[in-house]
Protein backbone atom coordinates (compact mmCIF):
# COMPACT_ATOMS: atom_id res chain seq x y z
CA UNK A 1 0.00 0.00 0.00
CA UNK A 2 1.42 3.44 -1.05
CA UNK A 3 -0.07 6.73 -0.45
CA UNK A 4 1.23 9.54 -1.78
CA UNK A 5 0.37 13.25 -0.25
CA UNK A 6 0.49 16.44 -2.52
CA UNK A 7 2.99 19.31 -1.09
CA UNK A 8 1.73 21.32 1.87
CA UNK A 9 2.42 24.91 1.99
CA UNK A 10 2.23 28.04 3.76
CA UNK A 11 -0.97 30.51 4.24
CA UNK A 12 -1.64 33.62 6.33
CA UNK A 13 -4.10 33.21 9.20
CA UNK A 14 -7.52 33.27 7.53
CA UNK A 15 -6.49 31.40 4.31
CA UNK A 16 -7.13 28.25 3.15
CA UNK A 17 -5.10 25.23 1.98
CA UNK A 18 -5.71 21.91 0.29
CA UNK A 19 -4.23 18.46 0.51
CA UNK A 20 -4.46 15.74 -1.03
CA UNK A 21 -3.28 12.15 -1.19
CA UNK A 22 -3.11 9.15 -3.51
CA UNK A 23 -3.70 5.63 -2.62
CA UNK A 24 -2.62 2.63 -4.05
CA UNK A 25 -2.12 -1.15 -3.52
CA UNK A 26 -5.18 -1.52 -1.01
CA UNK A 27 -7.32 -4.34 -2.47
CA UNK A 28 -10.15 -4.33 0.61
CA UNK A 29 -13.19 -2.43 -0.77
CA UNK A 30 -13.52 -1.94 2.99
CA UNK A 31 -11.14 1.15 3.23
CA UNK A 32 -11.11 4.44 5.51
CA UNK A 33 -8.92 7.14 4.90
CA UNK A 34 -7.85 10.03 7.55
CA UNK A 35 -5.58 12.71 8.07
CA UNK A 36 -3.84 13.17 10.69
CA UNK A 37 -1.38 15.61 12.19
CA UNK A 38 1.14 16.41 14.84
CA UNK A 39 2.92 19.83 15.36
CA UNK A 40 6.57 19.85 17.68
CA UNK A 41 6.27 18.62 21.04
CA UNK A 42 2.68 17.56 20.69
CA UNK A 43 0.60 14.66 19.92
CA UNK A 44 -0.53 13.23 16.87
CA UNK A 45 -3.95 14.53 16.41
CA UNK A 46 -6.65 12.82 14.16
CA UNK A 47 -8.55 15.81 12.14
CA UNK A 48 -11.00 14.08 9.68
CA UNK A 49 -11.79 11.02 8.81
CA UNK A 50 -13.95 9.06 5.63
CA UNK A 51 -15.42 5.73 4.69
CA UNK A 52 -14.54 5.40 1.18
CA UNK A 53 -17.35 3.40 0.54
CA UNK A 54 -20.25 4.67 2.13
CA UNK A 55 -19.07 8.85 2.49
CA UNK A 56 -19.44 8.64 6.33
CA UNK A 57 -16.74 11.17 7.87
CA UNK A 58 -15.85 12.38 11.82
CA UNK A 59 -14.33 15.22 12.40
CA UNK A 60 -11.83 16.42 14.76
CA UNK A 61 -14.12 18.91 17.29
CA UNK A 62 -10.48 21.68 16.35
CA UNK A 63 -11.78 21.69 13.17
CA UNK A 64 -15.16 20.81 12.61
CA UNK A 65 -17.01 23.51 10.06
CA UNK A 66 -13.23 24.72 8.67
CA UNK A 67 -11.77 20.96 7.33
CA UNK A 68 -13.85 19.49 5.17
CA UNK A 69 -12.63 15.80 3.84
CA UNK A 70 -13.95 14.36 0.52
CA UNK A 71 -13.22 11.30 -2.05
CA UNK A 72 -12.58 10.82 -5.70
CA UNK A 73 -12.71 6.93 -5.40
CA UNK A 74 -12.06 7.23 -9.51
CA UNK A 75 -8.65 8.29 -8.85
CA UNK A 76 -8.41 6.85 -5.01
CA UNK A 77 -7.49 10.37 -4.06
CA UNK A 78 -8.87 11.65 -0.81
CA UNK A 79 -8.82 15.51 -0.10
CA UNK A 80 -8.68 17.97 2.98
CA UNK A 81 -10.17 21.18 2.44
CA UNK A 82 -8.46 23.54 5.03
CA UNK A 83 -10.67 26.88 5.23
CA UNK A 84 -10.52 29.57 8.16
CA UNK A 85 -6.77 28.19 9.27
CA UNK A 86 -5.34 29.08 12.58
CA UNK A 87 -1.88 29.60 13.10
CA UNK A 88 -2.62 26.10 15.66
CA UNK A 89 -3.25 24.66 12.62
CA UNK A 90 0.72 24.46 11.86
CA UNK A 91 1.83 20.97 11.79
CA UNK A 92 2.90 18.12 10.10
CA UNK A 93 0.15 16.36 8.24
CA UNK A 94 -0.14 12.62 7.46
CA UNK A 95 -2.33 10.90 5.24
CA UNK A 96 -3.33 7.12 6.43
CA UNK A 97 -5.51 4.24 5.98
CA UNK A 98 -7.17 1.26 7.51
CA UNK A 99 -9.76 -1.25 7.11
CA UNK A 100 -10.52 -1.32 10.90
CA UNK A 101 -14.00 -0.99 11.83
CA UNK A 102 -12.86 1.47 14.42
CA UNK A 103 -11.45 4.25 11.97
CA UNK A 104 -13.96 6.74 12.92
CA UNK A 105 -12.14 6.83 16.70
CA UNK A 106 -9.26 9.48 14.79
CA UNK A 107 -6.79 7.24 16.94
CA UNK A 108 -3.53 6.70 15.14
CA UNK A 109 -3.15 3.49 16.43
CA UNK A 110 -6.24 1.60 14.12
CA UNK A 111 -4.09 3.22 11.16
CA UNK A 112 -2.06 0.44 9.00
CA UNK A 113 -0.89 2.78 6.37
CA UNK A 114 0.61 6.03 6.26
CA UNK A 115 2.24 8.59 4.12
CA UNK A 116 5.45 9.98 4.22
CA UNK A 117 4.12 13.60 5.73
CA UNK A 118 3.46 17.12 4.18
CA UNK A 119 4.08 20.45 6.26
CA UNK A 120 1.31 23.11 6.86
CA UNK A 121 2.75 26.23 7.98
CA UNK A 122 -0.23 29.04 9.01
CA UNK A 123 1.24 32.57 10.02
CA UNK A 124 -0.36 35.04 12.17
Amino acid sequence: VQLVESVGGSAEAGGSLRLSCVASGLASSRKYMGWFRQAPGKEREGVPAIWTGGYSTNYADSVKGRFTISQDNASNTVYLQMNSLKPEDTAMYYCACTADSAWYRLRGYYYHYWGQGTQVTVSS
